[in-house]
């Protein structure tokens, strides 16, 4: 049976292990939060990783695009309200808000997710496999994923990957990537900006052991990341920050 398509809603409490220095959200925290609550809805909706499973397919993000007002503090519990906002030939995007407990949005997100085959790593047709989806026609960021242009002059910074940057589909979870990218950045800046926009665009999955590099542009307040293979030189990803002035 069909499941009536509506907004699902999850509430998230801050701790204070999934807080920075300043007992504000990590930003791997906020990712991994968007996809616990995507994962939990798919399910709902017929479409998630078990119904993906008996046909051998699999979802794979492919960008997300993030505007952040603030970001949660400790022990603040926000709730996140997430649907399936269109539909694509090969997959789909899905969008979020959070707010805070008056209500008031914090924070806007827009994934797009590939449907593949999952031996073959093939995109297939999502009417095909799921004739059944459907979506709420309402979109929180109205533009299309931009392209992420790659940095021009920049710093690179190299590392391997840990078994702990691997998920349960034996590669790089979606929500390392950021973290990677920031990573690169002077330490002193961090502590003073916050990411209030974030682009990524996936491009290849990062493997265990693999060693990476992250090239990377910081002009003013924006930064630009491309991380790539640093054997092959194939891009696995790329990010757009914007970083504003914290205000503690």
């Amino acid at each position: 049976m069909k499941a009536e398509i509506s907004k699902y809603k999850k509430e998230y409490h801050v701790k204070s292990y999934e807080t920075d220095c300043h007992g504000f959200l990590r930003v791997v925290t906020l990712m991994n939060w968007l996809q616990d609550i995507a994962f939990e809805n798919a399910e709902f909706l017929g479409f998630g990783l078990e119904a993906c499973r008996a046909q051998n397919l699999a979802w794979v993000g492919s960008d997300y695009a993030v505007r952040i007002r603030r970001m949660p503090r400790l022990d603040e519990h926000i709730t996140i309200e997430t649907w399936p906002a269109t539909e694509k030939l090969w997959g789909a995007i899905r969008d979020f808000t959070l707010k805070d407990k008056n209500g008031e949005i914090i924070a806007l997100a827009s994934s797009q997710w590939v449907l593949i085959d999952y031996e073959r790593r093939r995109p297939v047709a999502l009417k095909k496999h799921f004739p059944n989806y459907s979506f709420i026609p309402e979109r929180v960021i109205a533009e299309d994923f931009p392209k992420i242009n790659p940095p021009q002059s920049h710093n690179v910074y190299d590392f391997e990957v840990r078994f702990d940057d691997v998920d349960v589909n034996n590669h790089v979870n979606n929500a390392v990537y950021p973290l990677w990218a920031s990573e690169s950045l002077d330490n002193n800046y961090r502590k003073e900006h916050f990411i209030s926009e974030m682009n990524i665009s996936f491009k290849k999955e990062a493997l265990y052991g693999e060693t990476v590099s992250i090239h990377t542009t910081h002009e003013q307040d924006e930064s630009l990341h491309l991380i790539t293979d640093k054997n092959t030189g194939t891009t696995l990803a790329a990010c757009r920050f914007k970083w504003t002035k914290i205000t503690l």
